[in-house]
């Protein structure tokens, strides 16, 4: 754990996570995510990407995914410097 000048925590900053589901959503689910970015891939599935606050923000949107009945693939954590960089 590592400490910056403003006394905050790297515990305290924000993760990166991607999170891979099967299948393309509807664009009306854009406000269902708070704001992480929707990516079509094309092999079809969907690559929901941004910055997650806590593990509680992380289990909500999971919640959200098994509420719409989609197929989780896959979730990542990222490193923030490189997805910063894409």
């Amino acid at each position: 754990m590592t400490q910056n000048n403003l006394g905050k925590t790297d515990l305290d900053e924000p993760k990166i996570y991607q999170i891979r589901v099967k299948g393309h959503l509807s664009s009306k689910l854009d406000d269902w995510f708070d704001g992480m970015s929707i990516t079509f891939e094309d092999n079809c599935e969907t690559l929901i990407s941004g910055p997650v606050a806590d593990q509680a923000a992380l289990y909500g949107i999971l919640k959200k995914i098994r509420d719409l009945g989609l197929t989780l693939i896959s979730v990542n954590r990222t490193d923030h410097d490189q997805e910063m960089e894409k």
